[in-house]
């Protein structure tokens, strides 16, 4: 059996989250157009007859405003060095930037093959892809240069049969029914969170987040409790809206996505609270995953 630990690199918004989600066949972890959507690390776990992979999703690497900027920054540098191959994501309909040249100068040092992955080539012509392919080229000496749409799954099975030459026989490091190592309440709430980013765009930080408070199974329905917790008074008015109107539209687009995940009729309540007012705020720290900066 073939098993290894890969790992996604990249700047914000090249995705990494979508990558993994088709990779699984499952959505596991949230997406948006809002930078720095993704704060935890993630592994997507592939099973097949002959092979198990763990896909592990990053926080985009970018220049740090704040604390949380910086720990997401380190989760990436670490997960890169803690694997068997990584997987350097690039949005090719842009510009290899600084942010991306300061990414690959941090991989260069590492003793371990580097795929590079050309994200969003449905979005470009051929002549075009053919030109920035060449150009990769002279950057670095890539294991393999794979371009792919990780929206529309195009190439996708490429690098897991790619993936594969490149590991070695083991040991199974998950069941081969499991598809991440997060728990099922995590992907609940990170669900009304994506929601959250996607409907408020800039207007609310990345420091909400949100916890799943009570579960609980009926014949034909899932009771879903979720808090969410933000960190200063006036954010509260944002999401909740007019009247109520936002979390409304919160919590119907997150309701669907539970339901699809779970099977079943979801009836999904969410509030909305200051960490002041909420009592756990241990809890809100490791979320965020700044226990350790505090």
């Amino acid at each position: 059996m073939k098993t290894g630990f890969v790992s996604l690199v990249g700047r914000p918004n090249v995705g990494k989250s979508t990558l993994l989600n088709n990779l699984l066949e499952h959505k596991i972890a949230i997406t948006s157009k809002v930078s720095g959507t993704t704060r935890n690390i993630i592994e997507g776990i592939y099973n097949d007859k002959d092979s198990q992979i763990i896909f592990i999703d990053t926080p985009g690497i970018h220049k740090p405003q704040n604390k949380l900027g910086t720990l997401m920054n380190n989760k990436a540098y670490m997960m890169a060095e803690d694997v068997d191959i990584v997987l350097f994501l690039v949005d090719v309909t842009k510009e290899f930037g600084k942010g991306d040249n300061f990414i690959l100068e941090k991989l260069k040092d590492l003793n371990k093959p580097i795929f590079l992955i050309l994200n969003k080539v449905d979005m470009i012509k051929k002549d075009k892809l053919l030109e920035t392919i060449n150009n990769y080229k002279d950057l670095y000496d890539f294991k393999e240069i794979i371009p792919v749409s990780a929206l529309k799954g195009d190439n996708v099975l490429d690098i897991i049969t790619t993936v594969k030459k490149y590991l070695t026989e083991g040991d199974l490091y998950y069941s081969v029914n499991d598809i991440t190592n997060v728990s099922r309440d995590f992907i609940l709430a990170e669900m009304v969170r994506e929601k959250i980013l996607e409907l408020t765009k800039d207007e609310v930080p990345h420091s909400v987040t949100c916890i799943v408070q009570n579960y609980s199974e009926e014949d034909n329905i899932i009771h879903v409790m979720v808090d969410i917790i933000i960190d200063r008074e006036n954010i509260k008015k944002i999401i909740i809206g007019h009247n109520g109107s936002m979390l409304k539209q919160i919590g119907t687009l997150a309701r669907s996505d539970m339901e699809e995940f779970l099977g079943k009729k979801v009836y999904l309540e969410t509030f909305v609270k200051t960490i002041k007012d909420w009592k756990d705020k241990e809890k809100y720290l490791n979320d965020l995953g700044l226990n350790e900066i505090k």
